[in-house]
């Protein structure tokens, strides 16, 4: 790497010169050289205090990561009853209509595992209540003693709300 395009602190472009040329500018502001965009041709460096830079790489990720939609887990057992599945189903309603993917758990326990059609009849019911709102991202999978399925909301769903907030 013999030459890089350098940036100063400021935002301002140097041009282009060999690298040890800008390691020492670096070296003279008591600055940092940073290779920001390695695969550019020449790569492109800045001169930055290297902590806060840091800091504000951090800051920025935070940020990001607030605007994130999660992922929301609900639970079910074979016997969970009507009400119960209701409540459950409108939990996840609220979740995906806020943009968040559900994660629908079957738990099985001893000899629950021996009744896999009552646990599978149990998941379609919520997945049927669901069915309005959500889309059934693959088939439900057995991992270990839980039966997982996710659920991502419909496109429709989501714009019905946000047009309804405006």
């Amino acid at each position: 790497m013999p030459q890089v395009r350098v940036i100063d602190e400021n935002g301002q472009q140097l041009g282009i010169m060999p690298t040890r040329q800008a390691l020492q500018i670096a070296r003279e502001k008591g600055l940092d050289l940073i290779e920001v965009a390695p695969n550019a041709s020449p790569p492109v460096c800045r001169i930055v205090d290297y902590g806060k830079f840091l800091y504000q790489l951090r800051k920025r990720e935070k940020e990001a990561r607030k605007h994130q939609k999660g992922l929301k887990e609900i639970r079910i057992r074979p016997q969970t009853d009507k009400h119960d599945l209701e409540f459950k189903a409108r939990n996840a309603t609220e979740a995906l209509q806020e943009g968040h993917k559900v994660r629908l758990c079957m738990i099985l326990r001893g000899r629950e595992m021996a009744h896999m059609d009552m646990a599978y009849s149990k998941l379609n019911e919520i997945m049927g209540m669901l069915s309005h709102i959500a889309q059934v991202e693959g088939e439900p999978k057995l991992q270990g003693s839980q039966i997982v399925v996710m659920l991502a909301p419909k496109r429709e769903a989501l714009k019905a709300r946000h047009s309804g907030h405006a």
